[in-house]
């Protein structure tokens, strides 16, 4: 427990992250039991600040939770009708048929949403239940009880000064204290590494895997634009040899979402997966869309990848992971959202078992069984083996492999290749620059491609400069002493916010430089160091991007 006096407040049941699995815990804690007293701590500025997400959404998990969503004015209004599957090559395109995909591919019965719209019509369902919501309060530190369970957590710290000391106008914030607590951080949330740490829930699982995934809002002209379609692209610019995805959604009123996943288990530190991205929209079909239109938004955040084997133990002392922070997101469908929901409603049923039954603070084992052998465990099963067969044979193998595993499942329920293990993490996997040549990227053109900082802006990013760095090196040494000799310092390259540079000028040392007022939380540095040097925390509440639409 923290040395530092504070004033505490006493909760049922705390939940860090108004994400789509902590807003469903909330509703579901409080349509279960009107009684109980929930908050919802968030650090963005407002709820739906820090979502991004792509998204075409399995209302499934909804349909659950709040059945006459339509009625209530859930912002959710536009039907997948058209939905298309291509492999790209530099100049052209081969189409996937529909047919030839597995049954679980189909988006019949799916909707194109703006997430952080959909939370924030959440938020208000959870508040008329009666739910605290704060914005603007990052959780700093993890509270544990005498017995070493999870007690609650650290809000609303403010005022440290660049060195970690409280400065003038420091405010140390509140302890909330709960019966369970509940993390939906999403993806490598540091309080989530805490507890799986400390608690070991990643003994029996494999390794976590993840993607960095790239987006931009884009108005087109209305000749361009098809409300509903969905087309998804594999190959060009990232070749076989690198695994990932492409997205484009048409929304209404002329926009479109466009987005790139770069799986991070690529092998060559000169990769550049922004400038993938910016690459991308330069193909002949993807440019011909944009052509006329402007872009209006930006942002990144890293996607889990992992899978089924991938989710650690869920439940532990006094507390429970949700979401992103087991990692849940079904990797060929590009879909997380519902399971999200659905894993918050499997741990609020389970809290409201253990507090009626007088059991606070006791591990939510139905929570771990429920999410396993429930929704989630039947939703991600079948698609187990996709990650591995990528990581292993590239993009030909991978959806040959991926794809007949799939529809071996699909009929027989049963795959003929078991459960394959991922081997290595997404930092052990880069290589050493010796064998790798560097990529030479095209400039951006101002028109469909943008510089990393002029983009930056457009995700409306600001964070107070005069807080401590909330990403912390473990050795300062590291970037310029190991991994710039050895990998040419990736961090230049992986961080899609140009967040970090090594400066090098005339009679001096090469200096790594951290400008963490870009970071838009997508925490890819945490993931992809091969060192595994970089520690991303939260900044103080309400810092980081402002995304309105995403």
């Amino acid at each position: 427990m923290s040395e530092i006096e504070r004033e505490a407040m006493e909760y049922d049941v705390v939940i860090v992250g108004a994400g789509p699995a902590g807003l469903s815990a909330a509703i579901r804690l409080k349509q279960l039991d009107p009684d109980l007293e929930v908050v919802v701590l968030e650090k963005g500025s407002e709820v739906g600040a820090h979502i991004l997400s792509g998204a075409v959404l399995d209302p499934a998990g909804l349909d659950r939770l709040i059945p006459d969503w339509k009625d209530k004015g859930a912002p959710i209004t536009v039907p997948v009708k058209e939905d298309n599957f291509y492999i790209l090559g530099h100049g052209g395109r081969i189409r996937l048929p529909n047919w030839l995909m597995p049954p679980l591919m189909n988006n019949h019965g799916n909707y194109i949403v703006s997430m952080g719209n959909v939370c924030r019509w959440m938020a208000e369902q959870a508040e008329a239940l009666g739910v605290e919501i704060f914005p603007g309060m990052s959780c700093s530190e993890l509270v544990y009880g005498e017995d070493g369970a999870l007690k609650g957590v650290v809000a609303g710290e403010f005022g440290r000064e660049p060195d970690g000391t409280p400065g003038p106008a420091y405010e140390p914030g509140m302890e909330l204290h709960g019966k369970f607590v509940f993390l939906s951080e999403g993806v490598r949330g540091s309080l989530s590494k805490e507890v799986i740490a400390k608690f070991g829930l990643d003994a029996e699982c494999d390794v976590p895997k993840f993607g960095l995934g790239m987006k931009e809002i884009w108005e087109v002209k209305p000749e361009n634009h098809n409300e509903g379609e969905v087309t998804h692209t594999m190959g060009w610019p990232l070749g076989v040899a690198n695994t990932g995805g492409s997205f484009i959604y048409h929304l209404d009123n002329n926009q479109v979402y466009v987005g790139l996943i770069v799986d991070l288990n690529y092998k060559n530190p000169y990769l550049f997966p922004y400038m993938e991205f910016q690459r991308f929209k330069h193909h002949r079909h993807v440019a011909k869309l944009l052509e006329g239109g402007k872009r209006i938004a930006y942002g990144a955040r890293a996607v889990t990848k992992g899978g089924f084997q991938s989710i650690p133990k869920v439940a532990f002392p006094g507390g429970a992971l949700l979401g992103c922070s087991a990692g849940l997101v079904n990797l060929p469908r590009v879909k997380g959202n519902h399971n999200a929901m659905h894993s918050g409603i499997e741990a609020a049923e389970a809290a409201v078992e253990a507090i009626k039954a007088g059991r606070s603070g006791d591990t939510l084992e139905a929570y771990d069984a429920a999410l396993r052998a429930g929704p989630v465990g039947q939703d991600l099963k079948p698609v187990r083996n996709v990650a591995p067969f990528n990581g292993r044979f590239g993009l030909l193998g991978g959806l040959s492999l991926g794809g007949l595993d799939m529809w071996i499942q699909s009929i027989f329920k049963v795959s003929l290749f078991g459960t394959l293990k991922h081997g290595k993490t997404d930092a052990q996997a880069t290589e050493k620059k010796y064998a790798h040549a560097p990529i030479d990227y095209p400039k951006p053109d101002g028109k469909l491609s943008f510089d990393r900082l002029t983009n930056v802006s457009f995700s409306m990013t600001n964070h107070e400069e005069s807080q401590p760095c909330h990403l912390r090196l473990e050795d300062p040494s590291v970037p310029v002493m190991e991994n710039l000799p050895h990998y040419a310092e990736p961090a230049q390259r992986y961080c899609p916010a140009g967040v970090y540079e090594i400066v090098e000028e005339a009679g001096k040392p090469a200096r790594f430089v951290i400008n963490f007022q870009n970071c838009v939380h997508c925490k890819t540095c945490d993931i992809k160091d091969p060192a595994q040097n970089i520690t991303w925390v939260p900044p103080q509440g309400g810092d980081g991007p402002n995304y309105p639409n995403m």
